[in-house]
């Protein structure tokens, strides 16, 4: 499915987002509940974070409260519910299970622009319960990936800012400050550059831990976000890697342990590993022969067991590259391994900027057609239900 919300006026844009994910929205939230309730979540404690973290958002930038609240009016659902979709990472802050997650790669070459690629890994029970996007009426338009009810996640804006977004664990980590998905929306909206998404990040209250990959066509740096504030990460030997483990030793010091390990070490040594071994990527595409995985190996690309229990089946659900210096966005629905054939983009003559190779160069899934996108100089991958 792919969304489009234009709108200068916050509340409005919730609403025409609600409206168009009703019903998807619905099943998503129903996942969510449900999956909550394995954790041993019960719902009076998940209104009362939801709403207070909805509480925070209004106190920090009052127009993503706003925007929530749209949503929940839009797609018919109480408020609450749809603040638990948005503070969904905060509210499984405490939850002690291991499981995978995601991994990004960025090529920072020095002599020209940043590239980068991320696989996003979640519950495979939520394959249908995500969403391309394109949003405008704000600072800058955006496009990107995101879920059902959630204003953002992965994507690049039309200043050339491009995010990438890791889970990470923190002993402090609680369903209080900030939202992460609340963050990355905001950076993509607002921030006109790494260097004003770090300023931007640096002014929220952050309770729970994530890592923005950030890059723009000058620049890239990693922000590893926790309570304990924000942390950047320069590149090292040109390339910028993360997957679910805290880098910057002192914050690492009050690593979550046992959530992500040792699956994380494991898949970020694999990535080092092929940074030496392998030929160095000369366009974003190259990239996607890192992050391949087969059996045996580290699960860049996860497949969930066939035995697993609701809430332990993992999947890569996408795989995402940007090249914010051509304001490009291309999306694989699937893992790395499913990816036939990703080509380097031919530049178009009227407008000078790199498009997205040929619909037709792709493996299809049976319910979904890709096209080209273009929003205010961006120019993306879309998939969109026929």
């Amino acid at each position: 499915m792919h969304l489009l919300v234009n709108d200068p006026d916050p509340h409005a844009r919730g609403v025409s987002r609600g409206a168009q994910l009703r019903a998807g929205l619905a099943d998503t939230l129903e996942l969510y509940l449900r999956w909550f309730d394995t954790l041993g979540i019960p719902e009076q404690q998940i209104r009362t974070d939801a709403l207070r973290l909805l509480d925070n958002v209004d106190a920090w930038r009052s127009r993503y409260a706003d925007e929530i609240a749209g949503i929940a009016a839009g797609a018919a659902i109480e408020l609450w519910q749809a603040a638990a979709l948005n503070g969904r990472t905060e509210i499984i802050s405490a939850e002690p299970r291991t499981r995978p997650e995601c991994s990004t790669l960025v090529r920072v070459p020095g002599t020209s622009s940043p590239f980068g690629i991320q696989t996003w890994d979640w519950h495979t029970e939520l394959s249908d319960c995500w969403h391309t996007q394109e949003v405008r009426g704000t600072r800058y338009a955006f496009a990107g990936i995101t879920e059902h009810g959630i204003l953002g996640k992965i994507g690049v804006n039309s200043a050339g800012l491009g995010l990438f977004f890791n889970i990470l664990g923190h002993q402090d980590d609680s369903a209080a400050g900030v939202p992460v998905h609340v963050l990355a929306a905001a950076v993509l909206a607002e921030a006109g550059s790494t260097a004003e998404a770090l300023d931007l990040l640096r002014t929220a209250p952050i309770r729970t831990s994530g890592a923005f990959t950030l890059l723009d066509p000058d620049t890239a740096v990693c922000a590893e976000l926790s309570p304990a504030g924000v942390t950047t990460l320069d590149p090292e030997a040109g390339f910028l890697l993360h997957t679910n483990h805290f880098l910057d030793p002192d914050t690492a010091a009050r690593e979550k342990r046992g959530l992500f390990e040792p699956d994380s070490q494991l898949r970020h040594a694999l990535m080092t590993t092929r940074l030496r071994d392998y030929p160095t990527p000369a366009h974003a595409v190259d990239l996607v022969a890192f992050l391949r995985s087969g059996p045996g190996e580290p699960k860049l690309c996860c497949v969930p067991e066939p035995d697993a229990a609701f809430g332990d089946r993992w999947a890569t659900l996408a795989t995402v590259l940007l090249e914010p210096a051509a304001r490009t966005v291309r999306v694989h629905a699937g893992n790395p391994n499913t990816l036939a054939a990703w080509r380097a983009g031919g530049r178009s003559r009227r407008r000078k900027r790199w498009w997205p190779d040929d619909p037709g160069a792709l493996p299809r899934r049976p319910d979904l057609h890709r096209e080209r996108v273009r929003l205010g100089g961006i120019h993306g991958r879309a998939w969109r239900n026929h």
